[in-house]
């Protein structure tokens, strides 16, 4: 990172070569000793430089980490807390910290999980024993070096917590990050201890493990409010270091082991003392002799307060994030017919098929609808986007879906009429987009056609998947073939064809983080069909590994590093799930404790619900075949659910709404449907209601959504 004019030739005697990165507490440099020894310096910020309560407990901190010199963490090796600038040099650590390499790379594979388990805690180990609590352990602060992790950045983020918690507390502001926050963090900072630390370790592993954290969900109210009293979703962590992470989730500090009692686990897998096993998802945790109540209210203010000092913005469009977005109130809007006054055709008459957030906002895709923009607090229609501006009297423009998002692009698919003529048959060929619009206005960022199919089947059957680098989508007039789209302007990086074979059919799906190929072959009676899935490469678009099983099998998604396959409900009674292991690429198959049918199959936040039209609801484990519970949701037609870390939300075309007990299935609210419109549409292609805070926004009849606030159900 190139250093600025503003930036000091040298700290402390210290020659400056790069700047490494800033933060919230202050600027990082590159710097070299006079022996040439380089060094990462620390300069704070010059708001705690005018602090004198920063000052003293900065420098009785740097003399505390200075006693920390285990083998995982960067020791301190000079700094000056009555400099202009308070400062602190460690010793500098090559690599790439936790987080860009996941960011970058993808989840760890399992047996560097491990090394990175013992690593960091044999570095809390040395920081607790030198009197030292970190309070900020996150990927940020992890470095991977050759040998090993380091934790880095401690001594620093103790004083200013401290000196600054008066002035912090009046501008509703508390030192951390909120998804790898332990909950006294939140609801009692007083208690703060070494345990604090052990439980943002289990977060930083989480994430290693699943490239997200076990609270995480779009807003950071939320995100607080999960993990004071949620219950973290583990889903991808190995089923060997579940155990481990577990014990560091447990909600009550005194209820974690300490890093001594964690290594041996690690090393014997399990503790050396009696303990009880860690509390399971879905059961009541263990409550400690001497547990202390956390009252609501008091929670609620320290999580506002902790949520407060992130640098990001709830999706809620305030400034300040809350449960409802400022001026929220109860809405259902439909969105305008982008075709009105076309003489040409009525417009999208359909549900639509997918709702998602970006940018403050809700977009909603479907029937003819590139996309719909929503203000999430009064449901204002800010712009339609229609997916053939110009459509024929005879139009294939199908349903549009939303691909994905990134911030500020949101991708989706456009079908074009027009375009593509041939001969006397206008109809003839539809030309068929993917294209990244503006989430503010609407408008393309880039549009890269991907087909010119003569049969009206576009690649929005077959499937596309955003990655970081962009969407890898299926390309080529017949969409034979799949091609990975550039980010910054839609150029084609890289296409493939697809596999060829007897009735080769497949399709683009993702999971975890990862793109797969799933296609179904048979032989040239269209009998003995099998199924081959591979991992693609994203940055070639090569597949890294190859399964084939046998039937028609579709990807469900993946549950603690498993895929999970299975047959097509609607087609034949769904009698078992084939695993495919993520690492070993190991397959198992697990039967159903009892075949099922279904109009939709759903996994969600580890759990994989059956649905049928009439309403009832299955919730099946997919690891054993399991039934949880089965319920009556009241909601017939239910389409794709949404899941909290309590409740399950279910809604129907016209809109009639359910929430479920995520544990027992007991329906603990209802909504009556609105039925607004003379298109009730199908649960097949509904799109799942989104929940953003307590704000809930359910997608029903002819482009129309309403919103509540599910506190009230």
């Amino acid at each position: 990172m190139a250093l600025r004019d503003s930036d000091p030739a040298e700290v402390g005697g210290y020659r400056i070569d790069d700047r490494l990165g800033s933060g919230g507490m202050g600027v990082v440099y590159l710097a070299r000793s006079a022996s040439g020894r380089r060094l990462a310096v620390k300069v704070v910020h010059g708001q705690y430089a005018d602090d004198d309560e920063f000052r003293a407990r900065f420098r009785r901190e740097v003399a505390a980490a200075r006693q920390v010199s285990g083998a995982f963490t960067a020791p301190v090796v000079d700094a000056d807390a009555d400099a202009p600038r308070p400062w602190m040099a460690t010793l500098y650590i090559p690599g790439e910290d936790l987080g860009t390499h996941v960011r970058r790379h993808g989840p760890l594979p399992p047996d560097r999980l491990r090394e990175l388990a013992a690593g960091l805690t044999e570095a809390l180990r040395d920081i607790h024993r030198a009197g030292v609590v970190h309070r900020d352990l996150k990927p940020a602060n992890v470095m991977l070096a050759e040998d090993g992790p380091r934790v880095i950045d401690f001594g620093i983020s103790r004083a200013a917590e401290a000196a600054g918690m008066d002035a912090l507390t009046q501008t509703g502001r508390v030192m951390g990050t909120p998804p790898f926050m332990s909950p006294e963090q939140f609801a009692a900072p007083h208690e703060v201890g070494p345990a604090t630390d052990l439980f943002s370790l289990g977060a930083v592993l989480v994430y290693a493990a699943t490239r997200r954290g076990p609270f995480d969900s779009p807003s950071p109210w939320e995100t607080a409010t999960r993990v004071v009293e949620g219950t973290p979703d583990l889903e991808g962590v190995p089923d060997d270091l579940l155990p481990f992470v577990r014990f560091c989730l447990e909600k009550h500090p005194k209820s974690r082991p300490g890093p001594d009692e964690l290594l041996h686990l690690l090393r014997d897998g399990r503790l050396p003392d009696p303990r009880p096993e860690p509390t399971p998802p879905g059961t009541e945790p263990a409550r400690p002799r001497r547990r202390h109540r956390w009252p609501a209210a008091v929670a609620a203010t320290a999580v506002l307060a902790a949520v407060a000092a992130t640098a990001v913005l709830a999706h809620d469009g305030s400034d300040t994030p809350h449960a409802l977005p400022a001026g929220w109130h109860t809405w259902h809007r439909q969105a305008t017919n982008p075709l009105a006054g076309n003489p040409n055709t009525m417009g999208p008459s359909g549900p639509f098929s997918r709702c998602v957030l970006a940018d403050r906002s809700l977009l909603c895709a479907g029937d003819g609808i590139m996309a719909a923009r929503f203000a999430l607090a009064d449901g204002r229609n800010v712009w339609t986007r229609p997916m053939d501006p110009t459509p024929a009297e005879i139009s294939s423009s199908g349903g549009g879906t939303i691909i994905g998002t990134r911030p500020g692009t949101v991708y989706v698919y456009g079908a074009d009429d027009r375009d593509i003529k041939g001969g006397d048959e206008p109809e003839s060929r539809t030309r068929y987009t993917v294209q990244a619009l503006d989430p503010d206005t609407g408008r393309p960022i880039w549009r890269t056609v991907v087909a010119d199919d003569v049969d009206g089947m576009g690649p929005d059957i077959n499937g596309a998947v955003t990655v970081p680098a962009g969407v890898v989508t299926t390309y080529g007039n017949a969409s034979d073939s799949y091609a990975l789209l550039d980010a910054t302007d839609g150029g084609v990086r890289w296409h493939h064809k697809l596999p060829t074979g007897a009735d080769p059919d497949c399709q683009l799906s993702g999971a975890a983080g990862q793109v797969y190929l799933v296609c179904h072959t048979s032989d040239g009676n269209g009998e003995h069909p099998h199924t081959t899935a591979a991992q693609l490469d994203p940055a070639t678009g090569k597949a890294r590994w190859r399964i084939t099983a046998v039937g028609q099998l579709y990807l469900f998604g993946q549950t603690r590093g498993h895929l999970v396959f299975g047959a097509d409900p609607l087609m034949s009674r769904l009698t078992g799930l084939t695993l495919v292991d993520a690492s070993s690429h190991v397959l198992t198959t697990v039967r159903l404790s009892a075949p099922r049918t279904a109009s939709g199959v759903h996994l969600v936040r580890g759990t994989l619900y059956l649905t049928l039209t009439s309403g009832s609801v299955h919730a099946i484990d997919p690891r054993t075949g399991r039934e949880l519970w089965q319920s009556n949701s009241t909601v017939e037609q239910p389409g794709p659910p949404t899941a909290s870390a309590t409740r399950l939300y279910l809604a129907s075309p016209t809109g009639r709404l359910a929430a479920l007990d995520l544990r027992t299935g007991r329906v603990t609210g209802t909504l009556p449907g609105r039925d607004d419109s003379d298109s009730a549409g199908a649960p097949d292609n509904a799109a799942a209601p989104v929940l953003s805070g307590d704000a809930l926004y359910v997608p029903y009849g002819m482009r129309a959504v309403y919103s509540v606030d599910v506190r009230s159900l």
